[in-house]
């Protein structure tokens, strides 16, 4: 089975031996993560579709992909051949309501129970109800027609380094005990990778890019289990759970182990899937809440802002490396594809202090590629850089002191007049933003029309959000908060001073160019005055440090403050960089700060 259609033919088979009107394949594992192990990478096995987001549902009568706007042009190319449509989320329906209204009455659905959350399971369950549609999540069917399905990852779990930690796991369990008896909660299940690895202060490299392990984590009142493979646990790393008071156990001992407990148990059932709690008594009494962790990950303390602003320097020291040599090699008329842009990034990258691995896998686009939000080229098809045009390049690295993502835009040859205006757009999109004042505690997405409004001015507009949370050495894209109107608003998002965010509004013509920019913030509270009448007041300062390319801005469409903003940043961006660069770099960086 060496295409997609051949292994949706044996699914379609599987299904119908066992019963089964439809199977839906989302992109999820036991976690909930949004970047997968290979292990859980099922629908991207049967259907083709690599995109990081999207949900299979596989019927008798075809099968459909359910995927949002930054994958559709993806999708379309992917799935070609394959029998499956592309289904664009945003217009209409869900994957959810379509089958709620195209399956007959009491149809049966199955999905694989560690790929299905508690939440999505109610959300389904309460769909199908007025069809008394059942839904099957005791098994997958499919594990039996994967062939050469990746094993688990086990990648050795090891310390943050202390230099780069500001508070201990021992006082980050504190605050999440303190936080259970508030809710009045015996136990605390926590299966989301991301918060175990910042509550115990432990990282490793079981996810691609992202510095996170297999894990479970159960808090009681007075002990704490991390369930992970006790091979991957360095001895440093079991050092750091011991001084904690954090024992260990199997991976795979976590849904046994919550069979053994009783009373109360809080959870996140956004994250939690149904297969971890299988074994989980009636009586034990749910408490259903965003984790604790994730509320407290999200404010980052004044340590670790001064460890990411560093960071940002030598990460923004690497770009203008990377800068120079590309337009150098451009400029001598050598060869340089899509897929040289990730090799000569890394090789800056991995020169600088306390450097890991990229925080994702690098989106370099040019001209009708960069309008692929999340594009993604491979040795089978990539473009030259040459001639005239627009290069779009969307890249981070994970370092021991913070978390880097950017989007810059460069030209090729020389720009259009209808590029450089989609550009200077895009420029005054993000420059509002970034100048934005609002409120302590507005909700997030709720900024979202502030970033807009100069291009929805212009009639124009893009299909993802605007800004997602940071992790600190952690995954590059972390909540509560969203910067999108497309979230909907809950108090969870709530903006705080020291939350670590993106700004990276876009502009995309298909089969044309894509422009983004995009730099991290973090918030700090307005200080004069700190308090008004009217509360307390947060501002966004910018903290990402590389050149924004002025060869593509029309400064007639600037107004004198915009132009100012650009100014005042590229000042700072040079003064903070210099240090760090010499030779080429150094020249690049004064040409490209230079005012307009």
């Amino acid at each position: 089975m060496n295409t997609p259609s051949q292994r949706l033919a044996a699914l379609c088979q599987a299904m119908s031996a066992q019963g089964f009107d439809a199977w839906i394949i989302p992109s999820a594992d036991p976690h909930l993560s949004e970047y997968l192990p290979q292990h859980w990478q099922a629908r991207v096995y049967v259907s083709g579709f690599t995109g990081s987001v999207g949900t299979l549902v596989v019927k008798k009568d075809g099968a459909d992909l359910w995927a949002d706007s930054r994958y559709w042009e993806q999708a379309a190319q992917q799935l070609e051949g394959s029998g499956i449509a592309l289904q664009k989320l945003g217009f209409g329906k869900t994957h959810v309501e379509d089958l709620a209204e195209s399956l007959p009455e009491n149809a049966r659905v199955g999905v694989a129970p560690d790929m299905l959350s508690l939440a999505a399971k109610r959300q389904l369950e309460s769909a199908f109800a007025a069809k008394n549609i059942s839904l099957a999540h005791d098994g997958d069917i499919l594990a039996a027609i994967w062939e050469n399905r990746a094993a688990l990852p086990q990648s050795p779990v090891y310390p943050h380094d202390a230099a780069f930690v500001s508070e201990s796991a021992a006082a980050k369990l504190a605050r999440v005990r303190a936080a259970m008896q508030e809710k009045g909660a015996d136990y605390h299940l926590i299966s989301s990778l991301d918060d175990t690895a910042w509550l115990t202060n432990l990282r490793g490299s079981d996810v691609p890019f992202n510095p996170v392990f297999l894990s479970y984590l159960l808090i009681g009142q007075n002990q704490a289990t991390l369930f992970a493979a006790p091979e991957a646990l360095t001895p440093a790393a079991r050092a750091v759970l011991a001084e904690a008071g954090i024992g260990t156990a199997d991976y795979h001992e976590a849904a046994a182990a919550l069979s053994q407990i009783g009373g109360s148990l809080l959870l996140d059932p956004a994250k939690t899937a149904v297969s971890t709690l299988a074994q989980l008594p009636d009586s034990v009494r749910l408490v259903e809440s965003i984790n604790p962790s994730t509320l407290f990950k999200s404010i980052k303390s004044a340590a670790d802002i001064a460890h990411i602003r560093e960071t940002m320097r030598q990460d923004g020291a690497a770009l203008c490396g990377f800068f120079a040599e590309l337009e150098q090699k451009l400029a001598n008329g050598e060869t340089v594809t899509e897929l040289d842009i990730d090799t000569l990034l890394l090789a800056h990258r991995s020169r600088r202090p306390h450097f890991i691995s990229p925080s994702f896998n690098t989106i370099a686009g040019y001209n009708a590629n960069g309008a692929l939000p999340h594009y993604s080229a491979t040795p089978e098809a990539n473009a030259v850089i040459s001639g005239n045009g627009l290069l779009l390049i969307d890249s981070g690295g994970q370092y021991q002191g913070g978390t880097t993502d950017i989007t810059r835009v460069m030209p090729v040859g020389t720009p259009t007049a209808a590029q450089k205006r989609d550009f200077t757009l895009v420029l005054k999109a993000h420059i509002a933003l970034a100048q934005a004042v609002f409120p302590e505690n507005i909700l997030s997405p709720m900024l979202d029309a502030i970033c807009r409004a100069p291009l929805w001015q212009a009639q124009c507009d893009y299909g993802h959000g605007t800004g997602h949370g940071v992790g600190y050495f952690l995954n590059v894209h972390e909540g509560p908060q969203v910067i999108s109107y497309h979230a909907a608003p809950n108090p969870n998002h709530a903006m705080k001073a020291g939350m670590f965010s993106s700004n990276e509004p876009g502009l995309y013509r298909p089969q044309q160019w894509g422009i983004r920019i995009e730099n991290l913030v973090v918030n700090q509270a307005v200080e004069n005055p700190a308090e008004t009448a009217f509360g307390r007041f947060l501002c966004f300062e910018t903290v990402t440090l590389c050149p924004i390319d002025t060869r593509l801005v029309d400064t007639a469409l600037m107004t004198a403050a915009e132009t100012e903003w650009l100014n005042r940043y590229h000042a700072e961006v040079r003064e903070k960089l210099l240090p760090l660069v010499e030779d080429a770099a150094r020249v690049w960086l004064e040409e490209r700060t230079a005012a307009v």
